[in-house]
Formats: structure tokens, C-alpha cells, sequence
């Protein structure tokens, strides 16, 4: 097949060294293809002629070091995606959480790679459904992503119809808006579900600015991309911001390891308690 460029070895390894540099993610020889068709849009969006061209502008151009990430970033979602994670989360702010809000305790519930927004919102969703009966309970759901671009569409918060198939049709009606200046039928998520979630752009490699602990942590299929060293430090550091008690939901292909394991203990498929001890 005829390639309008060409990506060498050379260069190939130099922009995973780049991208793992600014975002932790691992790049294995086998993505090539993939980088490849990703990065021949940045390259003629920048009107630069080859890779090493483009690798050499990446240098010294962070606002391109941006696209770069967020090209190379997949941003794979849908509402309720793994649903026994909400069916569990439900019953956990039901049994576990709900006494404490009814007394005016807060909820945190942070979604650290929220994506387009089909997470939190259906955290927000099921936080709704869980506290029926405690309408003004201080809850907040902190929603994080990389690709700032992406974060832009989550906080639009409108999708298809097809987009919002898996949502439950009393939560349609309740919590979405039709839309009717879009080319195809679609839904702007509601006031009251807006309400919960706040949007941030977050790089998981850097600072977490949030002062307080979380009550349940959503960290799913984002470990995959990173090197077995990133991982663990990266679940030392979540289990450093649950509370004791605090739930932590994972990707299918995921699992805990490194020192975080004396603290995260597995209780269903991905699913993880924050036991006491330790830092929290």
C-alpha cells in the first residue's frame, strides 16, 4: 500500500519518546500503523513534510505537543459502559454512603479519564438515582481527561440518540433535553445531572491539585498505555486519594499491583476497596 509519508524506525522512537515524556503513554513497535494514521492529519494541518520534520517541531512547539497527545489518545466510551460497575456503585451510595449525606456529609466522585462524558454523566445519573430520597445532598463528581479538546465535547454534553441507547428511558426523560438543531436526533443531559459533574483538564503524570479525599474513583482503560512502572506508582497514588472504605473501578483488562495492593483490596471483577491504614 502507497503511504503519503513515511515514518521511520528513527522516528517512530523518537515520538514515543515524546508522548511519554509529556503523558506517561507506552508506545510498542506494533502501533506504528496506528501512530502513523493518527499523526499524517497533525502533518498536514502543520504543512511540514515528513516526520522528522514534524518530530523536530515537537521539540520546541508545546501548543503541538498538545495535538499530538490528544491524537494519539483513544477516547472509547459509552454510557453505563461496564454496567456492573454502576450496579455495584448504586448499592454502595444506597447501603455505605447515603447515611452520612443524609447528615450533610459531601460525596466526592472523581472520573479520572472522563473522555466525552459518558462516565461521569452516568455516575451522575446513578448518584440520582441512590440519593432519591436526599435530594440537596452536597455531592460533586470531578471529571479529568488529557485531550482538552475532548473535555470541551463532555462539557457540551450532547450525543446522539444512538449514543444514548444504553441509557435508562425514565432517566431519559428525566435527565435529557431533546435537541433539535442537529443533523441527526439527539439529547443535551439536563440540568441536575450538570449540576454534579465539573469538568478539568488533568494530566495523570502531573500534580493532582484536588485537596480532599475521594469517596469512589473511576480509572478505567487508561493503565493499559502505561509502562508497568507508571502503573504502580499510579495506583500508590490513588489509593492515596480514597478514603478508607472508598471504592476504586477499573478496566476489564486491568489490575492492581505494586505496594498500592496492601491498600486496594479486589472485591468483585475490577472492583477495589480502600482498606484502612496507610495514607489517606
Amino acid at each position: 500500500m502507497l503511504t503519503e509519508y513515511v515514518l521511520s524506525d528513527a522516528d517512530f522512537t523518537a515520538i514515543s519518546s515524546l508522548i511519554n515524556e509529556a503523558a506517561g503513554i507506552t508506545l510498542q513497535p506494533s502501533k506504528k500503523t496506528l501512530v502513523y494514521s493518527r499523526l499524517v492529519k497533525r502533518l498536514r494541518a502543520t504543512g511540514v513534510d515528513n516526520f522528522t520534520s514534524y518530530r523536530k517541531l515537537l521539540e520546541h512547539d508545546r501548543a503541538e505537543l498538545t495535538h499530538m497527545v490528544e491524537a494519539l489518545t483513544t477516547n472509547t466510551t459509552s454510557f453505563y459502559r461496564e454496567p456492573h460497575h454502576f450496579q455495584h456503585l448504586e448499592g454502595y451510595l444506597r447501603t455505605q454512603i447515603l447515611p452520612a449525606a443524609r447528615a450533610g456529609a459531601p460525596v466526592r466522585i472523581w472520573s479520572a479519564a472522563c473522555s466525552s462524558g459518558e462516565e461521569p454523566y452516568s455516575t451522575a445519573l446513578t448518584v440520582l438515582s441512590a440519593f432519591a430520597s436526599v435530594p440537596a445532598a452536597d455531592v460533586k463528581i470531578l471529571a479529568t481527561d488529557i485531550n482538552t479538546s475532548i473535555v470541551e465535547k463532555a462539557k457540551r454534553g450532547i450525543y446522539s440518540a444512538a449514543a444514548a441507547e444504553r441509557v435508562p428511558l425514565s432517566a431519559l426523560k428525566s435527565h435529557f433535553d431533546p435537541v433539535n438543531d442537529q443533523p441527526e436526533p439527539a439529547f443535551s443531559i439536563g440540568k441536575r445531572v450538570r449540576e454534579l459533574v465539573h469538568f478539568r483538564t488533568l494530566n495523570l503524570q502531573g500534580a493532582w491539585p484536588m485537596k480532599n479525599a475521594f469517596d469512589v474513583i473511576f480509572c478505567r482503560n487508561v493503565m493499559i498505555y502505561f509502562s508497568q512502572e507508571t502503573q504502580s506508582q499510579l495506583w500508590q497514588r490513588f489509593a492515596n486519594v480514597l478514603k478508607p472504605g472508598g471504592i476504586l473501578y477499573i478496566g476489564h483488562s486491568e489490575r492492581v499491583a505494586g505496594p498500592a495492593t496492601a491498600l486496594l483490596q479486589n472485591i468483585g471483577p475490577t472492583t477495589y476497596l480502600r482498606q484502612t491504614g496507610g495514607r489517606s
